[in-house]
């Protein structure tokens, strides 16, 4: 497992050193874009519409459009002041809270926290941190920097290590009420709850996560699988070296370079 970084969590006047690695991975099946005619698989350029040019890394700036078509030219220094105040490597606890008051629809991805075997007494903290919370039945709110953006998360215990949880801030969170036609006030027939209820008890169960696939990604895979055995494959045809060609073109513009340059000089006089 790789690790993401090495930090430290910020606990009062304790610092526990720690390694953050990904939790979850993505299992869907992913698809290149082919050239129907080839098979090749296809490149995307950035263009620029108006000039009708494509463009490089190099001329590419970043713009935030605060009306349409009006943009701020934002550079690199200017987000490194922005980043001034915030401590990159580390996981600084705020608050302790219980984790029923947090909505599911705040979190948004895991990651696991292991101690940093190389430094002493990492270990004994971890656990010490780890313990604390589970007994209080308290989970820990904290501020970290990924990849350069400073997010809220939450600390807990899961088993034997502590998970870091990023979740969104609260204005990140879309109100309810911008959405259309939700039914409000509306009464509803005891008999048909009576019966809705009781489905829900004779449906409700214990969760195992293990006995729930995705039966879409199984099917497709088991699609793939077939036409890889029955050899319904196609192959990507050689490029041509690019190199091969460029030598040509610098050859033929050198022989038209040298004809010019022969017909524009002027004859050589004879010695009397």
């Amino acid at each position: 497992m790789q690790t993401m970084f090495k930090g430290a969590v910020s606990f009062g006047l304790v610092n526990i050193p720690v390694k953050m690695f990904t939790a979850t991975e993505d299992r869907d099946i992913r698809f290149r874009s082919l050239h129907k005619k080839c098979h090749t698989p296809i490149k995307y350029k950035k263009t620029c519409p108006l000039c009708n040019e494509e463009v490089g890394p190099d001329d590419i700036v970043k713009g935030f459009e605060y009306e349409p078509g009006k943009f701020v030219i934002v550079s690199d220094e200017d987000m490194e002041s922005a980043r001034a105040e915030v401590q990159a490597r580390t996981i600084e606890i705020v608050d302790f809270v219980s984790l029923p008051e947090i909505d599911p629809i705040y979190f948004d991805k895991t990651y696991y926290l292991a101690p940093q075997p190389e430094i002493t007494a990492s270990a004994k903290a971890y656990t010490l941190l780890r313990e604390a919370m589970n007994q209080s039945q308290k989970i820990a709110v904290a501020r970290v920097t990924i990849r350069n953006k400073q997010t809220l998360c939450v600390l807990r215990g899961y088993g034997d290590v502590l998970a870091l949880e990023t979740i969104f801030y609260p204005d990140e969170i879309r109100p309810v009420d911008e959405i259309p036609a939700l039914p409000q006030g509306m009464k509803t027939d005891e008999k048909e709850m009576g019966i809705a209820k009781q489905l829900i008890d004779n449906l409700t169960a214990r969760f195992e996560p293990e006995k729930y696939t995705d039966e879409y990604r199984v099917a497709l895979r088991a699609v793939i699988d077939a036409k890889i055995a029955g050899k319904e494959v196609v192959i990507q045809p050689e490029m041509p070296e690019t190199n091969v060609i460029d030598l040509m073109e610098a050859l033929k513009a050198s022989i038209e370079k040298t004809e010019k340059k022969t017909k524009k000089a002027p004859p050589k006089r004879r010695a009397n």
